[in-house]
Formats: C-alpha cells, structure tokens, sequence
C-alpha cells in the first residue's frame, strides 16, 4: 500500500486524485490533506479517508473544521508550519502537491531532500526556482513524476529514451476559451467569459492563465527544466481538440504523442502508479467520433503573455519568478473585475522591466524577488 499526501485537496487536482484513491482502498493511503478556504469539502475528506495529519489556513479554520468533522487522532497545523509538517511527514511516500502559487516551493522543497516522490502538479516551484529544485533532485536522488496533462504526457513520450535524443517537444494547448477571438473582444472581455474553458474544469486561477495563454508560457518554462530542453526547442501547437497532450520529436524525425480525453484522473494515476500502469474504468479515446485533428500556431500579438514567458524563459535567471508572481496579482485583480482582460500582459511587463535582474538567484533570493514583484504589480493594477 503506497501512503500519500495532497498538498490542495479540495482543489480540482487534489480532488481528482481521491477520486483515484477512493476506486482503490487497497492500494493506497491517505496521510495527510491541506486546504485553505474549503474547510466544508476538507471536512468531508477527513470523514472518508481518516488522514494523520491536517493543514488549514488559519486557527478560525480549526475551529470551524472542529465543528464539522471528528478531529480524534488528527494532528491539525496552519498554513506553513502545515504543509511542511505534511511534506517531510516520514510515513508520506508519494506527495502530490496541487496547491497554487509559492506556499508549495518550500515544502516541495524538504519533501525532495527526504527523498520523496513528488507527484507534481503546479508550475510555480520550477518557474521560480527551477535550477534550485533541479539541484535538490540531482543531490537527493529525488523524482518528480509530472501531472499537468502536457508534462506527463511528454515524460510518457520520453520514457526510457536518452535525452539527448530529444530534438524537439511539442507542447500542446487547447487555445482556451478566446482563441477565436479578436484583439477587440479581449479588449473588453469580463472574467466570467474568460472562466468558461472549452475543455477542462479547473481552477479560477489556472483557468484565466488558459485564457491569456499565459499557461502555455509556465509550462515551457517547467518543461524546459524538467526534461533539460532548452526552451527554443519547445514549439506551442494550439489543438482545440485536446486529444493530444503533447508530443516528442527524436533526432531521427520520429514523432511520439500520447493521446487521452480530457480527465486529469488519467494523468494523476500514471503518476500514482508509475513506473506501473493499472487497469481504470475510465472511457477510452473513442477515433470513430473523432472528425479531425487540427493544429494552430499560436498568436503571440493576441496574446502577449505567451510572447513574455518565452523570453523570461531564455533569459532564466530571477525572471521566471517574478514573472509569476505579477501574473498571479493581476489575476487576481482581474477576476475582481478592477483591471481589463489585456491589462494582465501590460502589468506583468512593466515589472518585469523594472526589476533588476538576477542571473543566479539563490533561494532567499527568488523569495525576496516574489514578495518584491507582488508589491509592485498592485502598484500597476
């Protein structure tokens, strides 16, 4: 029996992967689950799958978490001191971290160090701090085992190939919800038409980073240090179909996909299981519906936040984390409804040309750079 733990449970990730873990009690359990503001759903997964150990916001969420579920033999912590209690909990094997934003770069890191498999679902760890994690792996004789539907897709494409056979990744995008729109609808769009994702239910966050393909841009960044591909050796194809979730192209001009519908289970349970692959009831790709598969370059002049990861990602350094953390504030204020659909690129930008530049940040560094990027971006917002 493998023991986890899920840094985000009640998010949509963390959701998903209890749903992979209720279909098989046998085989796995569940140590530890943080949440931050759904302490109702937390409450419901502390009932079903009994953790050890419990992270929540704040002492306020303790006590509403006191009074809907039973806490007995449940260690409950807050925010930091949480994660990282769940993160280098000895019992903990696999830990899936699907939170969003910097909170998880810490304990991903100490979970590494321990020797832990990371089950890794968000981007910010290696868009901040990819040459640190990287380094803490190498060390440690970690593993990473990606989740983002792109990333495993093309760690499944890889396999046990040599890298350095890898001549070209091709990243792959649904184009979200305004890929046919045009430079004056994006102008005006509200945050309500930018949530509505043809393809995949996700978080607000990571839906509106579809959205302005500023997605697409993290998970160049995360692709080019988790498989060592320099970053002009990853192509963006938008494939509104989103049947394939990337491809790799070897040396030899052969081409690899891994083809799967749209249900981040699948994903999710490779990482689990890897190297092993087991039997699911999920549905299959059905190639009698499939009228076609199409591929589009995407526009960089519709959407700049793509056009800005690619040189953050070139240039390396301090960018990439202060890069995310303007993108992070002027989503948030976006989706207050306070800043326009196109004032995102704009904010993310002008702190990033007022930033002084980093070559090789060191881990005090990148933290220090993040909390400096926020507090500018609300300037500009």
């Amino acid at each position: 029996m493998k023991k986890i733990a899920i840094l985000g449970s009640t998010g949509s990730i963390g959701t998903n992967t209890l749903r992979v873990v209720e279909q098989r009690p046998d085989d796995f359990q569940v140590i530890g689950l943080s949440a931050y503001r759904n302490i109702c759903l937390l409450s419901e997964q502390i009932k079903r799958f009994r953790p050890k150990i419990v992270s929540v916001k704040d002492e306020s969420a303790i006590k509403e978490l006191n009074n809907l579920a039973d806490l007995s033999g449940v260690d409950v912590f807050t925010q930091d001191d949480g994660l990282i209690k769940i993160a280098t909990e000895k019992q903990v094997q696999t830990l899936v971290v699907a939170t969003s934003g910097i909170i998880s770069l810490i304990p991903t890191l100490l979970a590494i160090e321990q020797g832990k498999c990371i089950a890794l679902a968000n981007k910010e760890p290696l868009v901040m701090a990819g040459k640190v994690v990287m380094e803490k792996l190498k060390k440690h004789k970690g593993q990473i085992i990606p989740v983002d539907s792109e990333h495993s897709a093309i760690f499944q494409c890889i396999g046990k190939e040599n890298i350095n056979s890898v001549k070209r990744i091709y990243l792959t995008g649904s184009g979200g919800p305004f890929r046919m729109a045009t430079i004056k609808q994006l102008k005006a769009a509200k945050a309500s038409s930018a949530l509505r994702h043809p393809k995949w239910k996700m978080g607000k966050k990571i839906t509106i980073d579809s959205a302005t393909l500023m997605n697409k841009g993290l998970e160049l960044i995360e692709a080019s240090w988790l498989f060592n591909i320099a970053p002009e050796n990853i192509e963006i194809l938008i494939h509104p179909e989103a049947i394939i979730h990337s491809m790799v192209e070897f040396n030899d001009c052969s081409v690899i996909a891994q083809l799967g519908i749209t249900d981040m289970r699948l994903p999710i349970q490779y990482a689990l299981d890897y190297p092993k692959r087991i039997a699911n009831d999920l549905n299959s790709v059905d190639f009698f519906k499939m009228k076609a598969l199409t591929f589009y370059k995407a526009d960089e002049k519709k959407f700049p936040c793509l056009a800005i990861a690619k040189k953050v990602a070139e240039k390396g350094g301090s960018g990439g984390c202060v890069m995310n953390a303007a993108n992070e504030v002027a989503v948030e204020v976006f989706l207050n409804n306070k800043i326009g659909f196109m004032d995102i690129p704009k904010v993310i930008d002008k702190v990033l040309k007022k930033h002084k530049f980093i070559t090789n940040p060191s881990l005090d560094e990148i933290l220090s750079s993040d909390q400096w990027a926020r507090k500018e971006a609300r300037l500009f917002c």
